[in-house]
């Protein structure tokens, strides 16, 4: 097994590099074969082959089909007979080859489907015999997407024609059809084909379901791909053919579509009726007998594949409604207008070739209007019935069913009341009037957000303005109609208030008045007077009162239409007197070798001190003396009280400095009496970087370098050469401070000996 794999992998691949098609097999979705005497034992045969052109990966028609020829004593069984000796063999060029129309649906639009026929005629000397002479080809595979067989990938087809020998005594020719069934039907669509066949001779024809012959298997191997179980017999192999497998009990050959009722096949007439029910794709075989004289002359097997879609309608009468009472009922309504405006929206434009709209239009006259989107005027308030029809009397028509109901005309009015110069509600009064019974619902939308379905409500605005208000009132017929007219609301306030209520705050004491008084907004002209001789004009101000004091404030508001109204709020604020802070210290440049600072308090009007040093401890001493654990800045605060409970504060930076004092002596004396014996510099360097200590002698010869501030020279070159001369020698020190400030001292150091 697996060497013969081995094999077919091989010649696939040798294909493909070659650049020919694979041994595809699924194409295949019907055929028949027929035949005519043309005299003398002499037949002409025709094979008619259907593939699916739609399919992916799949195998063209066969460029020739080999036709096997078998010989029978006993009907359908050529026993000793195999694929090997067969009565006789042709090879048949593919004749033509063309596209299978799709039928003409003039109302649906089916889904795009290929199909294409294949046909191949060949002529046969048959001499008369006592046996059948069985003239066949065989071909795999069927659609993998059938969905009514078993493994319909794996399942080839036989078309074959069987000569009996009543046929060749008479030189009889077998039915033929003319046209491939409907290569797409309808789901749910009535369906009616007309699958009679045609007999030269006149004999009786009975057609039935029955189910199609199988032929050839789904094996592509090279060694097998011939054989009778090969996807290409050549030649065909002899009978008995078995027969497909139904996916019964759903299918079965005589209801291969499903469904309840089933379609059908009338045995007389050949034509096949019935609605499918189901969408997919279904083998159907039809076989056709002829007698002559109640005798059998032949049987002609043909199947096909009937392609079952969802088909949508392309013609839809339609119009633009007020109510749909189903696909094809509409209501519309008009209140107090006799002429309504149909809209026309039907589909699809293109395939309507006539339309026309019919109503009755009072006294049982009856009116055709010819417009697309026609303007009709009724006699009067009634209800009237009419139709549209589009492509009246034909198979492709719609008819929509239209009610129009003309009621009483309905009109929405009101009026309004309030004090034009006092905040107060509004009272809103309906005036609307209706033809019908009477009206049922008010809608009333005030202008500013809220509303209200009361018949007469009153309404209470927080702000001024010009305020469109809309009334919308509907009848017993829903007929409905609005009306919005223009308020202009601009009164003063009822009452003026103001927050705070009162107020007790600190020189200088920033106020904010909040006017929460309605209804003002910045048309209104508001004076406020602060008491302390200043004026401000913003609905909601803010002042500063700078001395201590009690101050009455006033205001003053006036209306766009002039309405004016005034409040004075006495002692409304009381500003007590504050201390001012202050302080100096010394010294002026702390650092962490004077660390020590003293304050002395400079503020004014206090008799409680509170200090904040950036680092605890604080203080309560009016002049506190503070020693500051380390150098940085420090945040220094004092809040100081005045009697009146109110307190004022100030704050200043202390730069607490990290400082190095260094210098160097000017002479030494190198003679191991242990005084002044080495020369280095002197001080205090915490902190220091980067420190670099030179000497150089009067020639500008190094002759001691370090970077630890402890090393001192003494006296000789590098500490460990021969002994300097006395002398002059030039000393540079440099470093960077504990804050990165670059340093450089420079000076002289007198060698003695």
């Amino acid at each position: 097994m697996k060497q013969r794999r081995m094999r077919g992998w091989l010649l696939m691949l040798m294909l493909v590099l070659v650049g020919l098609p694979l041994l595809q097999a699924g194409h295949i979705i019907g055929g028949v074969m027929s035949y005519e005497c043309l005299g003398n034992n002499r037949y002409e045969f025709t094979l008619r082959v259907y593939r699916d052109c739609n399919c992916t990966m799949c195998a063209q028609l066969d460029a020739s089909a080999e036709i096997g020829i078998y010989r029978c004593s006993s009907a359908g069984n050529c026993e000793g007979q195999s694929q090997a000796q067969p009565y006789g063999t042709v090879s048949v060029p593919l004749a033509s080859q063309s596209s299978i129309e799709e039928p003409d649906y003039p109302c649906l639009i089916p889904p795009d489907v290929c199909g294409q026929e294949g046909i191949y005629r060949f002529t046969l000397d048959l001499p008369v015999s006592s046996s059948s002479y069985f003239v066949a080809y065989q071909r795999c595979c069927r659609n993998v997407t059938i969905d009514n067989l078993i493994n319909p990938d794996a399942a080839g087809a036989t078309f074959m024609i069987e000569l009996t020998p009543a046929a060749q005594l008479v030189c009889n020719s077998s039915p033929s059809f003319g046209t491939y069934p409907p290569i797409i039907i309808c789901n749910n669509a009535p369906l009616v084909y007309d699958h009679s066949a045609i007999d030269p001779d006149g004999d009786m024809l009975v057609y039935e379901f029955c189910a199609p012959l199988l032929g050839g298997g789904p094996d592509l191997d090279p060694l097998y791909y011939n054989t009778c179980g090969g996807a290409s017999p050549i030649p065909a192999c002899p009978p008995p053919y078995n027969t497909v497998t139904f996916q019964a009990p759903n299918y079965t050959s005589t209801s291969p579509m499903g469904g309840n009722p089933t379609i059908t096949i009338d045995p007389m007439t050949g034509v096949i009726t019935g609605t499918p029910q189901f969408e997919g794709q279904f083998v159907v075989g039809v076989c056709v007998s002829e007698y002559r004289n109640g005798l059998l002359l032949s049987k002609v097997f043909r199947d096909f594949q009937f392609n079952v879609a969802s088909c949508d309608p392309t013609v839809v009468a339609d119009i633009e409604e007020d109510v749909q009472i189903s696909d094809q009922e509409f209501v519309v309504n008009s209140c107090g207008d006799y002429t309504i405006d149909f809209v026309n929206q039907s589909f699809q434009q293109a395939y309507i070739d006539n339309f026309s709209w019919v109503f009755d239009v009072g006294n049982g006259e009856m009116a055709t209007f010819n417009e697309w989107s026609p303007s009709i005027t009724f006699p009067g308030v009634g209800t009237y019935e009419g139709y549209l029809y589009l492509n009246e009397n034909t198979d492709c028509g719609d008819t929509a069913r239209i009610f129009v109901n003309i009621y009483p005309s309905i009109e929405a009015d009101f009026s309004f009341a309030y004090d034009t110069c006092v905040a107060g509600p509004v009272s809103f009064t309906d005036l609307s009037q209706t033809g019908s019974c009477c009206l049922t619902d008010w809608d009333w939308d005030f202008g500013d957000g809220q509303g209200s379905g009361l018949q007469n409500p009153d309404h209470l605005y927080q702000f001024p303005g010009d305020i469109p208000i809309t009334l919308t009132v509907q009848d017993t017929n829903d007929c409905v109609a609005s009306s919005t007219q223009l308020l202009n609301y601009y009164p003063v306030p009822a009452l003026i208030v103001i927050a705070p209520s009162e107020e007790l705050a600190c020189q200088p004491a920033e106020i904010f008045f909040n006017n929460l008084s309605s209804p003002i907004d910045t048309t209104y002209t508001i004076v406020w007077d602060f008491g302390d001789g200043q004026f401000g004009s913003d609905i909601s101000p803010f002042h500063t009162y700078e001395d201590p004091g009690i101050y009455t404030v006033s205001v003053d508001i006036t209306s766009p239409l002039g309405c004016q109204t005034d409040t004075t709020f006495n002692n409304l604020v009381t500003v007590l007197p504050s201390p001012v802070a202050g302080f100096t210290y010394a010294p002026d440049q702390p650092s962490n070798l004077f660390p020590e600072v003293q304050f002395t308090d400079a503020s004014q009007g206090a008799i409680a001190w509170n200090w904040d040093f950036g680092v605890s401890p604080g203080s309560q001493f009016p002049s506190p003396l503070f020693v500051f654990p380390d150098t940085g800045l420090y945040l220094v605060t004092q809040v100081v009280s005045h009697p009146s409970g109110c307190t004022d504060t100030v704050q200043m930076i202390i730069d607490v400095i990290p400082e190095i004092r260094y210098y160097l002596p000017n002479a030494f004396t190198p003679n191991g009496d242990g005084t002044n014996d080495t020369f280095r510099g002197k001080g205090f360097l915490e902190g220091a970087r980067e420190f670099q200590f030179r000497i150089w002698n009067r020639w500008g010869e190094p002759m001691f370098e370090t970077n630890d501030p402890l090393a001192a020279w003494n006296g000789r070159k590098n500490n460990v050469g021969q002994e300097a001369p006395p002398g002059v020698y030039l000393v540079v020190v440099t470093f960077k401070d504990p804050r990165g400030k670059p340093v450089e001292m420079k000076g002289y150091a007198t060698l003695i000996r």
